[in-house]
């Protein structure tokens, strides 16, 4: 799968390398064995895929890690967490991880937003004090409603000071009647597809127009198998597009997208403002010579090409 994807363009990351949500079966029951274990796991995981999957979020839900729910479901992996602690655990992931692979991009992960994730964000650094996070990842799970144009902006205000890009790494916004964990079946409605498509549109605006925001990835692209069984998807079960899905294309694909005609200087020299991303060009001139090429732009390139046209 990670192969197609890069063939055919599509960036993948790898989620999670380190979450105490289940204990696998033959987990033993020393915490150091099983820390072992999980660092093990990780420089496996990030070696392994190196080239192929090169974006990771390393430790997901780390600020409620000790909720009484996972002492229930997966007590060995938070009773190990527990012992090596909140932060030193994490920081140990993160070695790991960045030992694998050097070039990576190292994610920490949390559906929390509030100010006691970005407390644990600010201890996430090595022994000389430097961050060891290359990007910070934000859950954004809206079954229950989507957030106000305020709220959003202030959960990327408190992120935003560390410096790094955000990433918002799980999207929901529900088709279906707003709720958390409903009974199923939870239906997508007419009603509700037209809403979901006028949120996205939104939400995604107010991302795209952050500048710390650097990626979005829509959580459950279709209804069928979603988590929760939730009408969270872009496309319904049957495979078929919702609203939602054609407005974020048009969003994507035609306001987002730079288009334009520029004619060069004396010099044939051209300066245009684009959209990050890869961009193809026709040139012509005026005795009729003409070539094609494609460039990639983006954050910290040098953003200047030099295209040659056949003599």
């Amino acid at each position: 799968m990670a192969r197609w994807c890069k063939e055919h363009g599509i960036v993948v990351k790898g989620h999670p390398l380190a979450w105490n949500f289940a204990d696998p079966r033959w987990l033993p029951d020393d915490p150091q064995t099983a820390f072992r274990l999980q660092l093990d796991r990780i420089t496996d995981c990030v070696s392994r895929f190196r080239g192929l999957i090169d974006r990771w979020d390393v430790v997901n839900e780390a600020t409620h890690f000790d909720r009484e729910e996972f002492f229930r479901r997966a007590p060995k992996m938070t009773r190990m967490w527990s012992e090596i602690g909140q932060v030193e655990f994490a920081r140990q992931c993160f070695l790991a991880a960045r030992a694998a692979n050097p070039e990576a991009v190292l994610l920490i992960n949390d559906y929390r937003t509030d100010p006691a994730y970005a407390n644990f964000i600010e201890r996430l650094v090595d022994d000389q004090g430097k961050r060891l996070y290359d990007a910070i990842g934000i859950q954004s799970h809206m079954h229950s409603g989507v957030w106000s144009n305020e709220q959003i902006r202030t959960i990327c205000e408190r992120f935003a000071k560390f410096g790094v890009p955000i990433h918002f790494t799980e999207t929901t916004i529900v088709s279906g009647s707003p709720g958390w964990e409903r009974p199923r079946p939870w239906p997508t409605t007419p009603e509700g597809e037209e809403q979901q498509a006028r949120e996205v549109v939104r939400f995604y605006t107010m991302l795209f127009a952050e500048p710390a925001v650097e990626a979005i990835t829509w959580w459950d692209f279709s209804d069928y198998h979603a988590w929760q069984g939730a009408p969270a998807g872009l496309i319904r079960a049957d495979m078929s597009p919702k609203p939602a899905y054609e407005a974020l294309l048009r969003l994507v694909k035609d306001e987002w997208w730079s288009r334009g005609e520029y004619e060069s200087d004396a010099n044939g020299k051209v300066r245009g403002r684009v959209f990050f991303g890869e961009h193809r060009f026709s040139v012509e001139l005026a005795d009729g010579r003409r070539t094609e090429a494609s460039v990639q732009v983006g954050k910290g390139l040098p953003n200047t090409f030099q295209i040659r046209l056949p003599k």
